[in-house]
């Protein structure tokens, strides 16, 4: 079942009772006679690509939304795809999940409307952008990217075919980040001046490193070179690729060659969220200013004055958005403000209402059938992801950039702009 911009029968099942009738953030574990009481034929099939710790994760969420059913899981790792399997089926054996080793395989499938993708960063954009050329919905893990030039190509891969694209920046999802940015938006802590982010997390780098760690055997259960796929080549190394059953979070976002450390992990997160409460999810800074001998933290100047500050000095790893007169301070734990007033006031009908979302998957599957854009749509995650690449490039070059948000691209600096693009291993390619 394809789902097309022109509405169908089946579009208008969201008409029922909403999002409601999803059964949104209902912790259970669906049967195949409660999944929203909807025809096998009218639900929303699902394949997941890369399903590692966090792929399984996701995967034990969508098993909970009615109205969808996974279908196909794909991954290198041949003990993890056989784990994912054994999860799908035991929830809901009547689904007949296939497996599989090459995401085109899974691609290929016809009866898959949508693909969640949850692999290490370097092969978000190139299964993405495939996904959106085989008319499939797609939902990515942020960030999205590793360049610039790789986000806006997603971004254009899915407008040209007309898919509904959610990106997982989940904190749009949650009611603390939705009432801070609304309240910053319609002018209740004053004029907005300066927003300040902590992302800092013990045990993993702040800015990505070159990797130079040493070869070791490669599991037999593992298929190493699709694994690296566009990155460069190198040995393996399980602190990159960790067996099944490893307790941390893979290494692998420390190394350049694959994420961008600290700075889009959990900047993508935050950063998200500032350009949520700045109102720039279509632009993005005009000037950044790296951490250096003159400029201790790294500093992002918007076109209206506001300064956005990498702080890692907070106490919380959190978002301070401040004004003229007045404070929110809002993370996943708490939202907080200055007066505590400013967390009872009534925003009228009148006031600047932002999307609003209290389940991230059922958004982006309401959103399947509907063809509306997400609330994290992928215009959206390519400007978020953008924040933090430009961070990261200031801080390379060591020096102040001037940054063009309407052309993407640095302003009469060269220099700059072959960081925009990152090396492709072939026989890879965006196109």
């Amino acid at each position: 079942m394809q789902f097309k911009n022109k509405i169908n029968r089946r579009e208008f099942i969201k008409g029922i009772s909403g999002a409601a009738a999803l059964g949104i953030g209902l912790p259970v574990v669906l049967t195949s006679v409660s999944r929203g009481g909807l025809a096998p034929s009218e639900q929303i099939t699902l394949g997941f690509i890369g399903v590692g710790r966090q792929g399984t994760g996701l995967m034990y969420s969508f098993l909970n939304e009615p109205g969808c059913r996974i279908r196909a899981v794909c991954d290198v790792d041949e003990q993890k795809l056989q784990h994912a399997k054994s999860i799908v089926d035991e929830q809901d054996s009547s689904a007949g999940c296939a497996s599989y080793k090459d995401f085109r395989e899974l691609l290929a499938k016809k009866d898959i409307d949508a693909v969640v993708i949850a692999t290490p960063d370097h092969w978000h954009p190139i299964i993405a952008i495939e996904a959106c050329k085989a008319g499939k919905d797609v939902y990515c893990e942020k960030p999205l990217a590793m360049s610039v030039v790789e986000a806006r190509a997603m971004v254009n891969a899915a407008r040209k075919y007309g898919r509904v694209f959610q990106t997982g920046s989940h904190q749009r999802s949650d009611y603390k980040f939705h009432q801070a940015c609304e309240l910053v938006r319609n002018g209740y802590i004053g004029q907005l001046k300066n927003v300040r982010i902590s992302i800092n997390v013990a045990s993993f780098p702040l800015y990505p490193l070159a990797c130079d760690l040493p070869a070791e055997a490669v599991p037999q259960n593992l298929n190493w070179d699709m694994w690296l796929g566009p990155a460069p080549w190198r040995p393996y190394n399980s602190r990159i690729a960790p067996p099944i059953g490893h307790q941390e979070w893979a290494h692998w976002r420390d190394y350049d060659d694959y994420a961008g450390g600290l700075m889009t992990d959990w900047g993508a997160h935050h950063f998200d969220i500032a350009q949520w409460g700045i109102g720039a999810d279509n632009s993005g800074p005009a000037e950044i200013y790296p951490e250096d001998s003159k400029n201790k933290i790294l500093t992002y100047r918007y076109s209206n004055g506001v300064t956005v500050v990498k702080d890692d000095d907070m106490q919380f790893k959190s978002i301070l958005f401040i004004g003229t007169e007045g404070e929110i301070e809002v993370c996943r734990q708490f939202i907080k403000a200055k007066p505590l007033s400013l967390l009872r006031e009534h925003i009228g009908a009148e006031k600047i209402h932002l999307y609003k979302s209290t389940n991230h998957y059922a958004n982006w599957l309401e959103c399947i059938r509907s063809r509306q854009k997400p609330i994290c749509d992928v215009e959206i995650g390519c400007r978020s992801v953008t924040v933090c690449l430009l961070g990261i490039i200031a801080n390379k070059l060591g020096r102040p950039l001037k940054w063009d948000a309407a052309s993407e691209h640095f302003a009469g600096d060269a220099e700059a702009d072959r960081l925009l693009r990152k090396p492709i291993r072939s026989p890879w390619s965006l196109t």
